[in-house]
């Protein structure tokens, strides 16, 4: 399995648990040559990222062996138009040039209802017109749920999707989307391993919308102290081991967060079976978007 940087922190104020605002540019540096010097491949931006592109394209060296996935703009899903497809086009010029990259692994379309509209298609010609003419390796999309999958695998071809699992959402590993996307050769990108850092987070110190859980996460942290493992290798293992899974996404803050990463992705720990006991199925919960302090 691979292990990528997720680079939203480069850019943004990001994650219920970071405290520290977004990462300095030099220790952006710093995490990117820890990151090759570990062969970790992919680095996973977007333009809705901030500064996270800039960044990049500043700091990553010409000789470099990094998988750059970045992403579409987010459009208005029910109306696409002529002008979104420039959009699209224009923006992804835009990336390479802030990038400062002939081309990119992937490209993904950054919320998957854009592709589920009247005018849908005419993004996905636009990214096979842009995959033609080698600027992109792979394109596909970024979901949030089982319905997305299906939705979009009906209407499209894609090679390479990015979704939401950690050891309290566990829905598209127990429905079998992901044993059906590895089976029809698309790439798995896992992101929000951390659920944007709540699973490392005391559950007493979370804010009050999450009450409803934290007797849940209590009895988590137990079986973790039981088993002598920490929060950050628990969820890290949990993912290593869903063979269907190529790259684990990772958002890292600074250097040290990056090499307390790279030491527990050394280490593995089989408990998932142990781990299902904690699989939620509230999307009240398991939607961040829906996150209400």
């Amino acid at each position: 399995m691979k292990l990528g940087i997720g680079t939203a922190q480069f850019g943004l104020d990001y994650g219920i648990s970071n405290k520290e605002g977004k990462t300095p540019t030099g220790e952006v540096a710093k995490i990117l040559a820890l990151a090759e010097k570990n062969v970790i491949q992919v680095l996973d931006t977007a333009p809705a990222y901030g500064t996270s592109e800039e960044v990049l394209g500043k700091l990553i060296p010409d000789n470099h062996n990094f998988k750059i996935v970045t992403k579409t703009p987010k459009f208005s899903p029910n109306c696409i138009t002529y002008d979104d497809i420039q959009i699209l086009e224009n923006t992804f010029y835009q990336s390479l040039s802030t990038l400062n990259q002939p081309s990119v692994y992937g490209l993904l379309i950054h919320q998957a209802k854009d592709l589920l509209g009247d005018n849908g298609p005419y993004l996905m010609e636009k990214m096979l017109h842009l995959k033609d003419k080698k600027f992109i390796n792979k394109i596909g999309v970024s979901v949030y749920s089982q319905e997305e999958i299906e939705s979009v695998l009906e209407k499209y071809a894609i090679d390479l999707i990015q979704l939401p699992i950690n050891v309290l959402d566990q829905r598209l590993l127990l429905n079998g989307n992901l044993s059906y996307l590895k089976k029809n050769g698309i790439e798995i990108h896992a992101r929000s391993i951390f659920f944007q850092g709540l699973l490392l987070m005391e559950p007493e110190s979370l804010p009050s919308y999450f009450d409803s859980i934290k007797n849940h996460l209590k009895k988590y942290h137990e079986i973790l102290l039981q088993n002598n493992i920490s929060p950050l290798q628990a969820s890290i293992s949990f993912i290593k081991n869903i063979k269907e899974i190529e790259c684990m996404v990772i958002g890292v803050n600074n250097l040290q967060h990056l090499s307390d990463i790279l030491l527990a992705f050394e280490n593995n720990f089989f408990l998932n079976d142990v781990f299902l006991q904690f699989a939620l199925t509230n999307n009240s919960i398991l939607n961040p978007t829906n996150w209400k302090f």
